[in-house]
């Protein structure tokens, strides 16, 4: 029994039709680290964490590239020494108990719901661009913008949340194998964008760098400043956790998850650091600003409308497997909830394939419907809220279970342990302090649902509780 409830046990062996099936390798999970973390954060965030920092947009993602490091070396020494489904989740719950572990799981699917429904957002801004600068073809405004930019539903972000959906239904092996190539297709449109704008950047485009300060500041009721920018762009970051979701159905966890964690995380910060910098140099950030499809607007300033169309034509195939992966993640954490028994047991069932279609289903339709509704900025901040829940908490994990199992097998061991978690806890942290304060309100309300949800159901239905 832990301070926060009844301590799970680190490996549990599940049957009744309630295991999921080893059918990953190392290049399917840095494959699925890749496809979440490159995506919407490069190819659109950008826009908008310049609209904040102006230049010094470079500095907030080396800041989150820094923070999403420290905690992705904890992510793996987690995910080798409990090799399960679950992530952030099952961690804390077998660290510091299950009360933190519900906490946690509701955080998680603030995450990856809104992550998904995020870049769905992203996409259709992308499908808009290249229709109407590539093609020259207009959709409907009431059909391509939400209510907030006077349109009745974003109706390509729903569709294409969808057909992920019925992607992830054929299967988990089926739909990482697809996600490799759709990774492919998205490194090679972001190093002819940097082939195209490397050799016009300027030095004078860099001045100032910083506009708007470094401490996130309120101007006109929305913050501003490097920190500011910090808190958006973070979600650029943060798709590598998706992979520790996939520990059960990884054929060799201590080496694939590994792989695949730390080699996605290394691979992904260095494109972004490159990218933002040859978009940044290459014009003036006020000209692209809170754009949300930077990358093809900034190659269209540059005189190069037939690579803006390619580059676009890129995005629109492969961004969404940035919504498979966090689809994925999503599914797979509700899927371990239900069948600890603190969310009903019939969304725990899984098809002949190993995989859980109904949870899938459901989530599928949830991304679908904020995606139509909400704007893209809003989405990613309160995305970005449940991350900052979950890092901090697989960081006290391991903390403390590097206390209490100092000689538990460990596949990989996070080398300064102390110093590691504490920039992720820190960073985490101040972070949150320079979200919007709209998102910190409704991150705060979401928690506090959430634990109304678990005392009325969940800690009635535990199956630790019940002896299970």
């Amino acid at each position: 029994m832990g301070l926060f409830g009844p301590l799970k046990p680190l490996a549990r062996a599940e049957s009744d039709g309630k295991a999921l099936a080893k059918t990953l390798s190392w290049p399917h999970l840095m494959a699925l680290g890749i496809g979440g973390i490159i995506g919407t954060g490069i190819y659109s965030l950008t826009g908008t964490g310049a609209g904040l920092a102006g230049p010094g947009v470079l500095v907030s993602f080396a800041l989150c590239g820094l923070v999403c490091a420290c905690a992705a070396l904890c992510y793996t020494e987690m995910s080798t020494l409990i090799p399960t489904a679950g992530s952030a989740y099952t961690y804390t719950y077998s660290a510091i108990g299950e009360v933190a572990a519900w906490v946690v799981g509701w955080a998680l699917i603030l995450e990856y719901s809104l992550a998904c429904s995020t870049v769905a957002v992203s996409w259709s801004a992308h499908l808009f661009g290249w229709l109407h600068d590539g093609i020259g073809l207009q959709l409907p405004a009431m059909l391509m913008n939400a209510p907030h930019a006077g349109g009745l539903i974003n109706l390509p972000a729903v569709l294409v949340s969808l057909a992920v959906m019925g992607l992830l239904l054929i299967g988990a092996r089926e739909s990482a194998t697809l996600n490799i190539l759709l990774v492919i297709i998205k490194i090679v449109a972001l190093g002819a964008f940097i082939f195209f704008a490397l050799p016009a950047v300027k030095a004078g485009n860099f001045d100032p760098f910083a506009p708007y300060g470094f401490l996130a500041h309120e101007v006109e009721g929305k913050k501003y400043g490097i920190m500011a920018a910090a808190a958006i762009v973070f979600f650029a970051f943060f798709g590598f956790d998706a992979v520790s979701t996939s520990a059960e159905e990884a054929k060799n966890p201590g080496r694939d998850l590994t792989i695949g964690i730390l080699g996605s995380m290394g691979v992904s910060t260095l494109i972004y650091m490159l990218v933002a910098g040859a978009a940044i140099g290459a014009v003036d950030f006020r000209q692209f600003a809170f754009s949300g499809e930077a990358l093809p607007h900034v190659l269209r300033e540059l005189g190069q409308p037939l690579f803006a169309s390619l580059v676009g034509g890129a995005a629109l195939v492969a961004l969404p497997s940035v919504i498979l992966v966090m689809m994925y993640g999503q599914s797979r954490i509700f899927f371990v909830m239900a069948r600890d028994g603190l969310l009903p047991q019939a969304v725990a069932k899984v098809n002949k394939k190993g995989s859980p279609a109904l949870i899938t289903t459901l989530t599928g339709l949830f991304v679908a419907a904020f995606a139509g509704i909400f704007p893209l900025d809003e989405i990613a901040a309160l995305s970005n809220a449940g991350t900052l829940i979950a890092f901090v908490a697989v960081a006290l994990s391991m903390l403390i279970l590097r206390k209490k199992l100092p000689d538990a097998e460990r596949s990989f061991k996070t080398p300064a342990h102390w110093l590691v978690a504490l920039i992720t806890i820190g960073g985490c942290a101040f972070i949150f302090s320079s979200l919007q304060v709209k998102a910190q309100l409704f991150t705060l309300i979401w928690m506090a649902i959430g634990l109304v949800v678990y005392f009325s159901y969940g800690k009635w239905h535990s199956r630790l509780k019940k002896g299970a």
